[in-house]
């Protein structure tokens, strides 16, 4: 079903309206929902993808830090053209442009966003993909617990359930650390990315509901076309942050020597860090969108659900070891995922019967 740009620009404002025909409230509803799928798509792009390039940038000989976290974000200008078709099919009289206040906000999120890029690129190049993904689970965590205290969510069983059983699944991984270490990493190293990681995780647990407030406490109505350009401000601070990093650690002057000695010869190490540029984006730009269509908390299920997918990814593609550790984990994961996404089932059928019960009243 095509979807038109005015009902993406205006789909999930709609139901803020007190008039509204049942077919506009349709047509949004489907909008809606039409919208949330495709930012799901892109954040399971960036989030499975994403992690297998990077460790295969380090797998075959890549070394640098700040060019594989400098290579998440610079791909902002790609924004340009979905917020210039929005931009040509405006209505007249609509304010289509962000306020300099939240964009104000962009690019301080977007300075944290780049430290967290950093802490993820170094804790990934001591650890396999597969310990580094189920370690990012406990996002979820961060995410609930900070949307509890910052964007005032209330706590359920079934989160407060998922939230204990992946903090487990963290701890269980972290009884056996030399367990997957990868050749030529120390038991430090080791430690010390297993330390980024979490700290990573914590970190964007931080933001999502701090990006949540944020769209709340706007001055305007949040349109599809403000998340681009807010993400377009918030990814263009961030590679200046870790473009300042590269100057300092020289790596720029080092891509041609890099390029020369990567073991899939330079062609594929360009096209790889190409490729990373795209598939990073596209992450990036499904969550900012998954927040403006539903919340900080949902956009952290859904990316806290796709990491046993790119764990398992790993040891198919990598050949990683499936310790014993790691399956308790997974099994830990995947549990905490089925409680919450049916306590959020529950929410929804609840929320429904009453909406349904207001209209009925209200007629």
């Amino acid at each position: 079903m095509a979807i038109t740009n005015m009902e993406i620009e205006n789909g999930v404002q709609e139901t803020h309206q007190t008039k509204l025909s049942t077919d506009d409230s349709n047509k949004s509803f489907i909008a809606r929902w039409w919208l949330l799928l495709l930012n799901i798509a892109c954040t399971a792009t960036g989030t499975i993808g994403g992690p297998l390039l990077l460790r295969l940038y380090f797998n075959h000989g890549g070394n640098r830090k700040w060019l594989p976290c400098w290579l998440q974000t610079v791909g902002f200008p790609i924004h340009v053209i979905p917020i210039a078709i929005l931009y040509s099919r405006r209505t007249r009289g609509v304010k289509f442009f962000a306020s300099p206040k939240l964009l104000l906000c962009a690019a301080v999120i977007g300075v944290f966003t780049g430290l967290d890029n950093f802490m993820y690129t170094l804790g990934l190049s001591y650890l396999p993909v597969s310990t580094s993904s189920l370690l990012l689970a406990t996002q979820l965590a961060f995410t609930a617990f900070f949307s509890f205290i910052i964007a005032r969510q209330k706590f359920t069983p079934f989160s407060i359930n998922a939230v204990v059983l992946m903090t487990l699944g963290a701890i269980v991984l972290g009884l056996r650390s030399a367990g997957d270490r990868p050749a030529g990493i120390t038991g430090a190293e080791y430690m010390l990315g297993f330390i980024l990681t979490i700290g990573s995780a914590g970190l964007l647990g931080f933001l999502l509901p701090v990006t949540e407030v944020t769209y709340a406490k706007a001055t305007k109505a949040i349109t599809y076309s403000i998340v681009l350009q807010f993400q377009f401000c918030l990814a263009l601070f961030a590679t200046i942050f870790c473009t300042i990093g590269m100057f300092i650690n020289k790596d720029i002057g080092a891509i041609p020597r890099e390029a020369s000695k990567f073991g899939l010869g330079p062609t594929k190490y360009y096209l790889l860090l190409a490729s990373s540029v795209v598939v990073w984006q596209l992450m990036f730009l499904g969550i900012m969108g998954t927040i403006f269509c539903k919340s900080s908390l949902f956009a952290g299920v859904v990316n806290a659900t796709l990491l046993p997918i790119t764990q398992i990814a790993g040891v198919i593609v990598y050949q990683e070891k499936f310790t014993g550790e790691k399956g308790m984990a997974l099994a830990l994961s995947t549990w905490g995922f089925i409680s919450y996404f049916y306590g959020a089932y529950k929410d929804s059928k609840t929320q429904t019967a009453k909406e349904v019960g207001r209209q009925m009243i209200s007629h």
